[in-house]
């Protein structure tokens, strides 16, 4: 996506005008323009002088996104710049001018002629030198808010009028009316018809066309000024961004920008000091503070050969490092990207006040003129029925539709990028909270992803210590992933680490060495039943392990079985809760994995999900993705390369724990933490961002719907109702101001409270969870279950069917109801024998 700025967009009917202009462009796939940002977002092979020349047309100013000589000149960061809030300090001055000169207009146009406050003796009685007095004022307001008609007249010159239009046309008209009623005054004045004088004195509109203006400018600085604060998280990350770096040159510290870091510098990194680019610790080891990025506050530790990344703090070790990543490639610059770009696309839910701020102007323009002429055609005087279509023009606020939307998304994305939490699109900022299926996939989402040691079982006459003395040693040779969890409780425990030999490792069998030339041997029952007697209490308890989806090794010395060592890939702290969250918003949770159905549903049950489904390949889990699709909206969580399919068809992808970068660019949601409790909390955060939407939406179209009848006087003949125009005018400013700061609340949201999750409605579960599990016998390899699995998918009820011939099941996944005969049949008539249908 190519971001540009565009300038001169005052309300949504520019926004929509814009986005018209180039949408046409041939080349161009996608266009999305945020008033909020004044940011274009454009898709497709297509020039950008072109687009630049389209915007130009329409009306508008348009440059590609840069910055960087500006930046340079400030020393802020180029995307510091690009957010900087310009528009304040301008809409102040402007304000601060119109106010002195309205101060004097409204003194003499209303303190003298309603309450005969004192005026200088020359004007006294001079109802003329008053007039023109009033005259000047207001000329002097409206050159000072010229941008007002300068924009208003020039898009209505281009056939798309927008709000300025609205306001130059309502201010432009009391001004010409009341000029009009002045020189008719001065006629009359001349003539010595002074009832004709008095007449045309209370015709002035002067003081009403100066305050619209001053009234719209003040809405306009609120509206800049609580904007500037919808986009405070992108800031404060830019913020983040260290200017510095110390490099280590031929030997010799030297601090240079980090711009001119290159990837392969070495860079050394002191206590307190931001760590400037990603990288990996060469040497040396601190705690470092990720919040940042995280959201975390409690350091992590870090040593040789661990990763870093730019913007954390060294808390309190000297670090030396390599640059792996630098520039636009650092985390932190890719998690300012992914906001900055959510921003620049439109949520689903905005095309309705897109579509309606499209028609909103010419319509309001043609309610005003209808106004005015059925007015004078009730007989009202020239001055009544244009203080009414005045009205009209200066209460429609298109500018609150527009904005209802990209604030929302704005400061919901800022919340998230504040707690880890990155939604890459408005779409699916949008769609998140409307999930009704999880799917986790079970290892590094659900469970840590590291083997550990969950239990010791040591043999008659032998202790703990001296079980996992002999087993730390016999598996400091191995490369297996579960020797790593015997190392680490080894070294927890402090032993010393015993020399080996004629070390042999027998694959998908055990180990054997010498220990002081006594025999050790480690590895599964089977390999040890060879070597040592295994009695019954502890192959008992090894059967009570594995139910519980636990590993056991067991352990013998000199043909005598020293006892069980159980190692399992544990359940995260944090995902039983995470899974019951997620079941108390009334979503159905899924685990995938590639474990056996024994072991899956250990682990399933440890967690607390509503469905289990074993068995299933890295290449399976996107079919899987498929069928439960057919019963609802679908979010999949995932962390690894093998995730990237599923990730991708799923309606949202969430990648966990930033994971891998295939798994970040298929995602859709990028959890920085490698938390569970995060996938709820970017549920809740979601749906609060829509409810939101919703209540800006409902507040700009009831405040229109409102507020134009009410302007037009609809209701002056039933209850005498009429409106002010300088009453419009203030209303006009406060509904985008109410819409922007409504939207600001997000920032107090609680996303991590789960007391006041509500479910959504859902399909039944049953209708959700038909699964069958056959009990197969016969199986012995990997074309058995080609075979099984073919003929059980040919069946028109099955969407998937999961077999293991290790375990012996295949477990189906059914779109209806089928007799359990059909599924056996299907199987026997292929030579294998169902044992049972579950």
């Amino acid at each position: 996506m190519e971001q540009y700025t565009v300038t001169g967009m005052t309300c949504a009917a520019c926004s929509a005008r814009v986005e018209k202009a180039v949408s046409k462009l041939p080349g161009v796939t996608s266009c999305s323009v945020s008033l909020l940002t004044n940011s274009m977002g454009v898709e497709g092979e297509v020039k950008a002088e072109d687009i630049i020349t389209a915007v130009e047309e329409a009306g508008y100013g348009a440059s590609l996104k840069g910055g960087e000589a500006e930046a340079k000149r400030t020393g802020a960061s180029a995307g510091e710049e690009m957010l900087k809030d310009r528009e304040t300090p301008v809409l102040k001055q402007r304000l601060y001018s119109s106010l002195g000169f309205l101060i004097v207009l409204m003194y003499i146009s209303m303190g003298h002629m309603m309450w005969n406050w004192p005026v200088p003796g020359f004007l006294k009685g001079n109802h003329v030198a008053m007039g023109l007095l009033q005259l000047l004022l207001t000329v002097m307001i409206m050159v000072i808010n010229q941008k007002f008609f300068i924009s208003g007249f020039k898009s209505l010159w281009h056939k798309a009028p927008n709000m300025d239009t609205l306001v130059a046309l309502g201010s432009g008209a009391s001004f010409v009316y009341s000029t009009y009623a002045l020189f008719a005054m001065t006629d009359a004045q001349m003539k010595g018809n002074m009832e004709g004088v008095m007449a045309y004195m209370h015709e002035f509109y002067f003081e009403s066309a100066a305050m619209i203006l001053t009234l719209i400018t003040v809405g306009k600085m609120l509206e800049a000024k609580s904007k500037g604060r919808t986009t405070d998280a992108l800031k404060s990350l830019m913020k983040l961004a260290p200017k510095t770096a110390t490099v280590l040159q031929d030997g010799v510290e030297q601090e240079v920008s980090v711009d001119m870091v290159k990837k392969g510098d070495i860079f050394v990194v002191r206590p307190g000091e931001n760590i400037p680019v990603d990288g990996v610790v060469l040497e040396g080891s601190s705690a470092v503070n990720e919040a940042a990025l995280t959201g975390e506050s409690i350091p992590v530790d870090k040593a040789a050969g661990d990763k870093v990344s730019a913007a954390t703090v060294n808390q309190s070790g000297f670090i030396r490092c390599e640059a792996t990543r630098v520039g636009e490639d650092t985390t932190l610059s890719q998690i300012i990207q992914m906001v900055s770009d959510a921003a620049a696309t439109k949520a689903p839910i905005a095309k309705v006040a897109d579509r309606v701020s499209g028609v909103f102007v010419p319509a309001v323009i043609a309610i005003a003129a209808i106004t005015i002429v059925v007015w004078l055609l009730a007989g009202e005087s020239i001055g009544f029925a244009l203080a009414r279509g005045i009205s009209v023009l200066v209460i429609s606020c298109p500018c609150a539709l527009g904005l209802a939307t990209p604030v929302a998304i704005m400061v919901g994305n800022g919340m998230g990028a504040k707690n880890g939490i990155l939604f890459k699109t408005a779409v699916s900022l949008e769609e998140a909270g409307k999930m009704q299926i999880v799917a986790l996939d079970k290892t590094g989402t659900i469970t840590s992803g590291e083997p550990k040691v969950t239990d010791m079982i040591p043999a008659e006459g032998i202790s703990e210590e001296e079980l996992m003395r002999n087993a730390y040693a016999l598996e400091r040779k191995s490369e297996h992933p579960l020797a790593r969890a015997i190392l680490r409780k080894g070294e927890d425990m402090g032993l010393e680490p015993l020399e080996v030999s004629d070390f042999q490792a027998l694959p998908g069998n055990g180990l054997t060495a010498l220990l002081h030339g006594t025999a050790l041997a480690g590895g599964n029952d089977k390999f040890i039943s060879s070597r040592a007697s295994i009695p019954a209490r502890i192959r008992e308890e090894s059967e009570r392990l594995a139910e519980e989806g636990k590993t056991p090794l067991f352990f013998s010395r000199e043909g005598q079985l020293m006892g069980i060592i159980a190692v399992a890939d544990v359940i995260k702290e944090d995902s039983p809760r995470a899974v019951k969250e997620l079941q108390n918003m009334g979503i159905h949770v899924v685990m995938l994995t590639g474990d056996n159905e024994r072991t899956a549903r250990a682990i399933g049950a440890q967690a607390g999900v509503d469905e289990v489904i074993a068995g299933v390949l890295p290449e399976g889990k996107e079919s899987v993705i498929r069928s439960l699709k057919e019963k609802g909206k679908v979010a999949m969580v995932g962390d690894g390369i093998n995730d990237a399919p599923a990730l991708t068809r799923a309606d949202i992808g969430i990648a966990i724990g930033a994971g891998t970068d295939i798994a970040i660019d298929a995602a859709d949601v990028v959890l920085m933490k490698s938390v569970l409790s995060d996938v709820p909390a970017a549920i809740r955060l979601s749906r609060a961002t829509l409810r939101n939407i919703h209540e800006n939406l409902f507040w700009a179209f009831f405040y229109n719907v409102v507020g134009i009848p009410l302007a037009a006087g609809l209701w002056y003949p039933i209850f005498g109702w009429k409106l002010n125009p300088m009453f419009g005018a203030a209303a006009m400013s406060l509904s985008s101001f109410c819409v922007v700061t409504n939207a600001l609340r997000l920032n107090l949201s609680r996303i991590h409270d789960a007391g006041k999750d509500k479910k959504i409605k859902t399909k039944k579960t049953e209708e959700i969870t038909m699964t069958k599990t056959l009990k197969i016998e016969g199986m012995m390899c990997g074309h058995c279950e080609a075979r099984v699995k073919k003929c059980l998918e040919a069946l028109p009820e099955v969407t998937e069917a999961a077999v293991s011939h290790e375990t012996g099941t295949a477990v189906v996944t059914l779109e209806k109801a089928v007799d359990d005969d059909v599924l056996k049949k299907a199987v026997e008539d292929q030579d294998y024998k169902v044992l049972a249908v579950e």
